[in-house]
């Protein structure tokens, strides 16, 4: 288990194997599915191909990625948060996800602030970006609260939906 970032309340680490039962969870929830999208997870093994393949394979490649969020006290784990590289951005884009029964405590707000200043304070990257889809208002305030402001409208791929582009500059 590698430690990446701690909070007050909160302690985020690299995913590993023995989390596929929680990312099965996590990425078939309704709410994940309808905010975030289709990861292709349907059953534990595919979500084992999910942390190799996504999480996993970023570590490897970039030295950061989507980290797992547990609560300190108890190591309950409580969502997903880190950063993303993709393609179709000009920078890392920061990305979260928690379960509903942890939704409201605050909890994406500390993960989300200490991802920013990881990026770029430790990381020195210029800037920090994130894509949200335009109804989701709650993921919208919490990059507000975290700094980041509206830019733009993209698209990420031809056939993609339109979201919200949010940055923030170092």
């Amino acid at each position: 288990m590698t430690l990446i970032l701690q909070t007050q309340r909160l302690n985020l680490r690299e995913l590993n194997e023995l989390d596929a039962p929680f990312i099965l969870e996590l990425l078939t929830d309704p709410s994940f599915l309808e905010n975030i999208g289709d990861r292709g997870v349907s059953d534990l093994d595919s979500a084992l191909n999910y942390i190799r393949t996504g999480p996993g394979d970023s570590y490897a490649r970039n030295g950061y990625g989507l980290w797992l969020v547990e609560l300190k006290d108890s190591g309950i784990p409580v969502g997903t948060c880190g950063l993303i590289r993709r393609d179709t951005l000009p920078a890392a884009d920061i990305g979260y996800a928690f379960l509903p029964r942890h939704w409201g405590q605050g909890y994406a707000v500390e993960a989300c602030a200490a991802v920013r200043d990881r990026a770029l304070r430790t990381l020195a990257m210029p800037q920090l970006l994130a894509i949200v889809s335009p109804g989701n208002d709650a993921s919208i305030k919490v990059l507000e609260r975290i700094g980041l402001s509206f830019r733009e409208m993209v698209q990420l791929g031809a056939d993609a939906e339109q979201l919200k582009l949010y940055s923030l500059d170092a």
